[in-house]
């Protein structure tokens, strides 16, 4: 029986006016819903007396303007990142320059691979943001009225960073974990076998609500299903496992190309998430491939023919 992840879609978007979600934490959507974004990028602006605003989301004049009208008289002095893709850091620049505030993230787009798989790796990638701070794992962000622990999370992206809010317990999983759907981990710069670590991390954690970018929060009072952060993420990592039994039993049955195992495992899902989830299909493969679970003809590629081993 497949295993199910109980993901929230009962949300009721509201674009423009802040929404408060606790004391320190209100979001303004921005109006870029899509089958990937759900109704589009959440912008959490966090602070009382001083703003640190949470991906900013696309290149958006109409957001922007959103944003600083929920700001107000409130200076923003903080911009965290959680990862590079378009939806998440490309209006960090017109915000800086609205505002003066300080860019904090992991490094730019691919700044975890190496130096030969670092440059476009793929279209979504935003290639032009590089923070005035690079964090690191363990790291520290004070402003006035919050602190923020820093908490590496690569997997869905090779720079993906979240933000733990110390004075709520309370955190902000950009990507890696989302209210509504399961997350994309696209390789090259999408790790399978990170992602499976950072999710293992965060089941450690004490956090007691998570603030995703895309859908509602998952734990705290303004989660419809009442869901347990760790129990959620718990749900993911059995949902992988799953994933790679599926595979493995596609192969077994005689689809050996992935676009065939999307057909048979993804059925039932909107087909124009099926490019989305053939991604996700090859990330698990080039883990099982690296785990000696799968074998190929040369090199791993999205391209290329997969067996079992005899």
């Amino acid at each position: 029986m497949a295993v199910t992840v109980p993901v929230n879609r009962d949300y009721d978007p509201v674009y423009g006016p802040p929404v408060a979600l606790s004391p320190l934490v209100r979001r303004v959507l921005a109006p870029n819903p899509s089958p990937f974004t759900f109704h589009g990028t959440g912008t959490y602006l966090v602070g009382r007396d001083a703003l640190a605003v949470i991906d900013p989301g696309p290149d958006d004049t109409a957001h922007l303007d959103a944003i600083l009208a929920a700001a107000s008289a409130t200076p923003i002095t903080h911009i965290l990142i959680t990862h590079t893709h378009i939806d998440h850091s490309p209006l960090a620049a017109a915000l800086k320059a609205k505002t003066g505030a300080t860019s904090y993230g992991f490094g730019p787009h691919g700044s975890h691979r190496s130096e030969s798989t670092a440059v476009k790796i793929q279209e979504s990638g935003d290639m032009e943001f590089t923070p005035d701070v690079t964090v690191r794992d363990g790291d520290v962000i004070e402003g006035q009225g919050f602190t923020f622990d820093c908490v590496f999370t690569p997997g869905h992206t090779s720079n993906h960073m979240c933000f733990a809010l110390r004075e709520e317990n309370a955190f902000f999983p950009g990507d890696h974990v989302m209210g509504w759907s399961t997350t994309v981990v696209g390789a090259p710069d999408g790790d399978m076998r990170a992602y499976m670590r950072s999710l293992e991390k965060l089941i450690a954690r004490d956090d007691v609500v998570y603030y995703p970018t895309h859908g509602a929060p998952i734990g705290g009072p303004h989660d419809v299903l009442a869901r347990n952060p760790q129990d959620y993420v718990e749900a993911l990592v059995a949902h992988r496992r799953d994933r790679e039994a599926q595979i493995l039993a596609s192969i077994a049955g005689g689809a050996d190309k992935i676009p065939d195992m999307v057909a048979i495992m993804y059925k039932d899902v909107d087909k124009r998430l099926h490019p989305a989830a053939a991604m996700s299909v090859f990330s698990h493969l080039v883990a099982l491939a690296e785990d000696g679970r799968v074998l190929t003809e040369g090199p791993t590629s999205p391209a290329g023919s997969f067996r079992l081993p005899t």
